[in-house]
């Protein structure tokens, strides 16, 4: 893979005048590498699809990717959001395009070549994110110029980012004093200062002293304290970048990975130094381990792995084997070639890049960033673009800050799916509602873990119905709302059983706000029981549904696509009377 590393010539590169009458748009400039920019650009990316859909993100220089790959931000930034780009016109150049132009002494056709790509995407955007460069060689110092002479060019406004990770306050600020002054020097509009990755004991210490270091301007100053989590990478990740041969526990390769145990000792030691979420390295011949590591991790005296790593490229003996395949679900075990200690020094330079699926780890950057950075003021230091309307952004973000602002309890009684489960840990994490999952708890940890879901069951409300105190309240509240159409005792037990009347009971008890059901039950079986429970809201004589469409650039309500099948004329103007008083509480009103 190609470094940027160049020999250094004096700026400025180009005589091009400011670029003026532009799309908004904002440059993120880091000090240095691993500085956290996917969470800077997923974080403002979500902001500025709240004010439109017509957001792009660009990258002036980047590394060719090997061969089916994209670069990694670009990858992430543009198929997660969906934003209306291709890939080619996500970049300027790559890094060896920009050595050999330099080299040539060909510094205008490099700027040239950016800006033209540049303009070409902003002819179709409100708004553009620009990220910085990678400063993986050795011209950091030329790198940070030229993007300084690119920002400055594009006439974007800059953000600094900083890396607090592993250093002193003092260590800390010099990297971003410098930055800051080399941007004023050349007149360079920067709008404020972010230090990612910091020690959460340092994290007033640090605010302040940049506080007080930049009081004279109006700047926007953040800290954020390192997220672990961020930083953990997939155990398919580890599969892709070690070439290991996954020999079991396929489908759980989502798994993370926060700590890894290399065990040279014998088992009665290692199982102690085991921590959540570890990947144990043994050697492939240490069956004695791998049964080890495999009981541990059954065990509910200690913490549950992420996978075992055999080094070596011994495999378990047959008798390991077949012990470990007839287990139902077993951990991921790996192989490598490489002896223990080579793989243990491999595993410490694995990536952990951001995925576009990876739900967690974007939900949580971004609850992250909304938490730790005043976006109103970020707002004004980005000069907003002029829509109308509401975007499917701000709607859902209204919409999650109506949720926290009065926060309710929700039932799932479809806890099996792994969809719901995925959904309920993106809600837990931005602490959006408070959940019940209704099911038997081993197996939803058995799906947790199966398909690699960040959700602490221990942290969420699990009832089985079959075994809840609340089972025999529940059934004679039916019996006694129910006995006029003819139910039985036994039969209202039997439908207490049923997880969607369970759930709808506790709606009606008061013990939960809602539920949401419908990934595995029709829509039939998922509102009977409120038809027969809760009944229609007051001065409503039927049932009728709502869809929200979020398209591309606004949000429409549907009214009733799945419950009246061929309404009246009084029934429609019900329904149409029941979606508006739906859509009516939002601050910016849908369009209907």
């Amino acid at each position: 893979m190609p470094t940027f590393s160049l020999s250094p010539f004096p700026f400025p590169l180009s005589p091009f005048p400011f670029l003026t009458d532009m799309t908004s748009s904002l440059y993120i400039n880091t000090t240095e590498s691993g500085s956290g920019k996917a969470l800077m650009s997923l974080g403002i990316i979500e902001l500025m699809l709240r004010k439109t859909t017509k957001v792009g993100f660009f990258r002036p220089i980047i590394q060719k990717p090997l061969h089916g790959t994209q670069d990694p931000d670009i990858d992430l930034i543009v198929n997660y959001f969906g934003l209306n780009q291709t890939y080619d016109e996500s970049y300027g150049l790559f890094y060896k395009e920009a050595n050999e132009l330099i080299a040539h002494h060909e510094n205008d056709e490099l700027l040239s070549t950016i800006i033209t790509k540049y303009k070409a995407l902003e002819k179709k955007c409100d708004f553009i994110l620009c990220e910085s460069s990678d400063y993986l060689g050795e011209g950091s110092a030329f790198e940070f110029n030229l993007n300084r002479e690119i920002a400055k060019n594009l006439g974007c406004p800059i953000l600094i980012l900083g890396n607090a990770a592993g250093r002193t306050l003092e260590d800390t600020i010099n990297p971003v004093e410098i930055s800051f002054d080399s941007f004023q020097d050349k007149k360079c509009q920067v709008i404020g200062i972010i230090i990612n990755k910091v020690n959460p004991e340092l994290m007033d210490d640090l605010k302040t002293a940049l506080l007080n270091q930049y009081s004279t301007g109006d700047y926007l100053i953040s800290v954020i304290p390192h997220q672990k989590k961020l930083s953990s990478p997939r155990v398919k990740d580890i599969v892709e970048q070690l070439e290991a041969e996954v020999l079991y526990g396929h489908r759980r390769l989502n798994s993370l990975v926060d700590n890894y145990v290399v065990t040279a000792m014998q088992v009665q030691h290692a199982i102690t130094r085991m921590k959540e979420n570890s990947l144990i390295i043994t050697a492939g011949d240490r069956g004695d381990m791998i049964i080890g590591a495999l009981q541990a991790h059954q065990s509910t005296n200690y913490p549950t792995l992420s996978a075992i790593l055999l080094s070596t490229g011994l495999k378990p003996e047959p008798s390991i084997a077949k012990l470990i395949e007839g287990l139902p679900d077993p951990l991921p075990i790996l192989s490598v070639k490489t002896d223990t200690y080579e793989t243990a020094a491999q595993i410490n330079h694995v990536d952990s890049s951001i995925h576009p699926d990876d739900q967690e780890k974007i939900a949580l950057s971004i609850k992250t960033f909304d938490e730790y950075v005043n976006l109103s003021f970020l707002e004004e230091k980005i000069v907003s673009p002029k829509v109308t309307g509401i975007t499917p952004k701000m709607f859902t973000y209204n919409l999650i800050q109506q949720a926290k602002s009065d926060r309710r309890h929700i039932v799932l009684p479809e806890a099996n799916d792994p969809r719901i489960l995925q959904a309920a840990s993106v809600l837990l994490h931005q602490e959006i509602v408070d959940i019940t999952l209704l099911g038997k708890k081993a197996k939803i940890e058995q799906t947790i873990q199966k398909y690699g879901i960040w959700l602490d069951i221990n942290q969420v409300n699990v009832i089985n119905p079959s075994e809840s105190d609340r089972l025999e309240e529940y059934t004679q509240k039916l019996y006694q709302l129910r006995q006029h159409k003819g139910i039985t005792e036994e039969a209202a037990l039997d439908y207490m059983m049923d997880l969607s009347y369970f759930a709808t009971m506790m709606i009606y008890m008061g013990e939960a706000d809602g539920m949401v059901s419908g990934a595995l039950h029709t829509t039939a079986h998922t509102i009977r029981p409120a038809l027969q429970l809760i009944k229609t809201k007051p001065g409503f004589s039927i049932v009728s549904s709502v869809f929200f469409m979020c398209l591309e650039d606004r949000v429409l309500v549907y009214g009733d696509c799945a419950v009246n099948p061929n309404p009246n004329s009084e029934e429609l103007a019900e329904i149409a009377l029941s979606s508006a008083d739906t859509a009516s509480p939002w601050p910016e009103s849908p369009e209907e």
